[in-house]
């Protein structure tokens, strides 16, 4: 019959020949239907066909001369294009015969004009204006019409080969160019790998999706989802240019990874037992390649946590092997049990990929999400893992010393390691020379005692540790930035340990009132531990321990110090615990250095009057830089505190926020064991809660507290203190009280006249604002001069002309002039006898019992 339609919008998805062509339209709610339209009035040379298989009398049936390069001509035009095409012609059969056209209507490329244009195609009776493009091509001598009748067109087609295992390792892994031929379904796949034209089927490595079963009536009956799952490779990849990359080859069955044409790093491929509703929702399964990552840490024997190039961190486990397991039951029940040193060479293998491993770069290799429908956890596998210095598959080399299994599978399981084959090699050798746990002799035993928490085992053990100096250790775990747990392999033990020296935030933890929450920047100073000796080897420096069992002391790895590591980061302070100690200037140094940079706990810094003063030194006159402060607390040494008068409001704000919380959230009575140098909160006299500092503890009923914001002291009940809150520490908002002396000044020390000066500071300047001006520095403190805010009278030299003080001469030149005012300040004091000077000038008699110095 003839019927004259006219279709567009249509992709042309395969082609048969260099006169058919496959064309399906766009996807409406599942796979499109396909469409075979044959090239009308031409005809191209047949494909070579294979024998049917259980058919002794069939042959196999070469390529006629230009078929291929008919169909290869085709290919390259029209697959994956948009095509429009009409028919014109309908067989009985249903056969459609008609035009095809490249793009979107008829003004676009006649594909069988360009065939019989470049010879590879014959045009048959009723070709009409094709015979005049023919007749061209027989001038020309193209394709078909060229001399020597095309026999080296013919391609030697290999349908089989010998050894699959052979050929693959052949190839070494090495990308294959090639033409997929044929998509069984989603991930089963038939190509002509080029240019030696072998017809391979190959399944792609590390997935299987659904499939079609074939019933005993011949007929097929997709699993759920295979028809999509088929779409998708096909829409993709059928009849494409690609890179195969052939990796192994299991049960004679060839796997490995097909690149795509344009998207190089694309796969095409799905999980096992895959639902496509959670890939839509977007959960999807991830499929990488090859990847370099450092190892930080070994979870057993079968498992590492890698950190990515991203700064993320992944566990990954080495697939096909199995790490080893206990035998039976425990038979010690009232022991603890622990897994890596009470199971047969669990510590052997662990050991084996702690010292092979840690802190080095790897390549692991085809990594995928494996998302069993009967488990809702994504675990990480890894199908081989290749150190980058050593280039040794881990898992086999794991396997060979005996100290891993190789896990069997059923024969309808392709979920199993690239290498697999290897890994059964490995494993056959383990079990001949009787290798770890193939051995026949007894196996080790690790009596390892742990004495963290353990107060008299750990005292008893102090002594040995302070006289070896320098001991070996390997850190097991990281609880914090210094804080961790060591095995100490010559003493066969696991201590906890903690690094001398610094302050380090703390992390979050449960206290009697409930969650403590987490310090400022805790969380990246144990990130930093962990990345710097979390299972590698290093030397410790045991100098005490504390009342809970812990040792306290200095941690080296590879030459560097961890206390001094962190307090260079800006992760931790000094303590003043560390003055004792020869590390004490190293880490002095480096706090200077991090507190310069500004970073971290340094980042809300201010510069101290300190470095002011070692600035005005150098200048040739005296500079005053008057600035507000508030005198909030004046001591028995003529010594006083003062808060800056610009930072008061956040001091104000800090405190409000402060006793709502409390108030929201009251401390439990008792809860807060004091020790000298740590932040609290103290409820003073007025029944506020103040930040506070604790100087010395006599007795839980006894305790020195330091008001830091005013500069008074206290001694209270430790019922009367509570931890400082995270929020509020010293990190949010510095210590407010700062202490000062008066410049210029000799403070009597006769107990009577210091008391009638202290007494008269107390008058005029306590609890007052002022003006503040440092002039030079002291050991103990700045030494300033301070004015009254309204009047600007120089207080110290106020106290001069009372004749409550003496002057303190000093030789800088830029101060002589001060210095000269002050001593004029003083001879008017001696002559009007006033106070020290009612009896004259006592320094006459030279005497060192009156306490003075001329």
């Amino acid at each position: 019959t003839d019927a004259s339609q006219e279709f567009g919008g249509t992709i042309s998805v395969k082609v048969l020949s260099g006169c058919a062509v496959i064309v399906r339209g766009q996807p409406r709610g599942g796979p499109p239907p396909e469409r075979q339209i044959n090239l009308s009035n031409i005809r191209a040379g047949a494909l070579a066909r294979r024998a049917v298989q259980g058919q002794p009398d069939t042959k196999d049936t070469p390529d006629e001369p230009w078929a291929f390069q008919a169909r290869e001509f085709l290919r390259k035009k029209v697959i994956g294009k948009e095509v429009y095409f009409t028919v014109e012609n309908k067989t009985p059969q249903g056969r459609e015969y008609g035009i095809v056209f490249l793009g979107k209507d008829t003004s676009g490329e006649n594909i069988a004009e360009s065939l019989v244009a470049e010879g590879l195609a014959t045009v048959q009776p009723g070709g009409g204006g094709l015979c005049d493009l023919e007749d061209q091509a027989k001038a020309a001598k193209k394709g078909q019409w060229s001399e020597g009748g095309g026999s080296h067109t013919i391609r030697d087609l290999k349908y089989t080969i010998e050894n699959p295992r052979n050929f693959v390792d052949s190839l070494h892994q090495k990308p294959v160019n090639a033409i997929i031929e044929h998509v069984r379904d989603g991930s089963m796949l038939r190509a002509l790998l080029l240019p030696d034209y072998y017809l391979v089927t190959v399944m792609l490595s590390g997935i299987k999706c659904p499939t079609f079963k074939r019933e005993a009536d011949g007929s097929e009956t997709p699993e759920p989802f295979a028809a999509e799952a088929k779409f998708f490779t096909e829409s993709r990849l059928l009849q494409r240019d690609v890179q195969i990359i052939l990796e192994s080859c299991p049960n004679q069955v060839i796997l490995g990874t097909i690149l795509h044409p344009v998207r190089s790093n694309t796969y095409f491929t799905y999980c096992t037992q895959w639902k496509l509703h959670e890939y839509d929702s977007g959960q999807k399964h991830e499929a990488q390649h090859n990847f370099k990552s450092r190892v930080m840490q070994v979870v057993n024997a079968d498992a590492i946590v890698v950190k990515l190039n991203s700064g993320e961190y992944k566990t990954i486990h080495l697939s096909s092997i199995r790490p080893p397991r206990l035998e039976g039951e425990n038979k010690d029940k009232d022991k603890r049990f622990r897994p890596l040193y009470d199971i047969p060479y669990m510590f052997e293998a662990r050991e084996f990929l702690r010292k092979k491993l840690i802190g080095k770069k790897v390549r692991y290799v085809q990594v995928f999400w494996f998302d069993c429908l009967t488990s809702t956890v994504p675990r990480l596998f890894i199908l081989y893992c290749v150190p980058l210095s050593c280039g040794i598959n881990i898992a086999e080399a794991l396997v060979s010393k005996g100290l891993a299994t190789v896990i069997r599978y059923r024969q309808d399981d392709d979920q199993r390691s690239s290498h697999y084959d290897e890994l059964l090699a490995a494993e056959a050798r383990a079990i001949k020379n009787g290798k770890g746990l193939h051995s026949k002799k007894e196996v080790p035993i690790h009596r390892v005692a742990d004495i963290s928490g353990e107060t008299q085992k750990a005292k008893q053990f102090l002594p040995f540790l302070q006289r070896a100096g320098r001991s070996e250790a390997v850190v097991e775990y990281v609880f914090s930035g210094s804080r961790l747990k060591l095995y100490m392999p010559k003493e066969t033990c696991l201590i906890t340990f903690l690094l001398a020296g610094i302050e380090c935030p703390r992390g979050s933890r449960n206290m009697p009132g409930g969650m403590q929450v987490a310090e400022p920047y805790s969380d990246e100073a144990t990130i930093f531990t962990k990345e710097l000796v979390l299972q590698r080897e290093v030397e410790v420096e045991v100098e005490s321990m504390d009342k809970a069992g812990n040792f306290i002391g200095w941690l080296h790895i590879e030459g560097v110090n961890l206390s001094v590591a962190l307090v260079d980061n800006a992760l931790s302070k000094v303590h003043f615990t560390a003055e004792r100690s020869s590390y004490y200037k190293t880490l002095l140094s480096a706090e200077e250095t991090a507190r310069q940079s500004k970073e971290k706990l340094w980042a809300n810094y201010e510069e101290k009057p300190k470095e002011e003063v070692a600035q005005l030194t150098e200048e040739k006159e005296r500079v005053a830089k008057y600035r507000a402060v508030y005198v909030t607390e004046i001591t028995d040494g003529l010594h006083f505190y003062a808060q800056d008068v610009e930072t008061g409001t956040k001091l104000e704000s800090l405190m409000e926020s402060m006793r709502g919380e409390i108030a929201a959230q009251p401390p439990v009575e008792g809860s807060f064991a004091p020790r000298r140098g740590d932040f609290c909160i103290a409820k003073f006299a007025d029944g506020e809660w103040y930040r506070a500092r604790v100087e010395r503890v006599e007795s839980p009923a006894k305790v020195h507290v330091f008001y830091i914001d005013y500069g008074n002291r206290e001694i209270l009940s430790s019922t009367r203190l509570a931890a400082l809150p995270p929020a509020f520490s010293t990190r949010t908002l510095p210590p407010q009280a700062t202490e000062y002396t008066f410049a210029f000044i000799q403070v009597p020390q006769d107990e009577d006249a210091r008391t009638d000066a202290v007494d008269s500071m107390v008058r005029d300047i306590q609890n007052t604002q002022c003006l503040l001006n440092v002039e030079y520095s002291g050991a103990v403190c700045p030494h300033v001069t301070l004015q009254f805010t309204d009047s600007k009278d120089d207080v110290g030299l106020g106290l001069v002309k009372e004749g409550l003080v003496m002057v303190d001469v000093r030789k800088e030149k830029h101060l002589q002039k001060m210095v000269t005012e002050y001593l004029n300040g003083q001879e008017s004091a001696k002559s009007a006898r006033l106070n020290i000077w009612r009896y004259g000038d006592f320094r006459d008699d030279d005497a060192d019992e009156f306490g003075y110095r001329r």
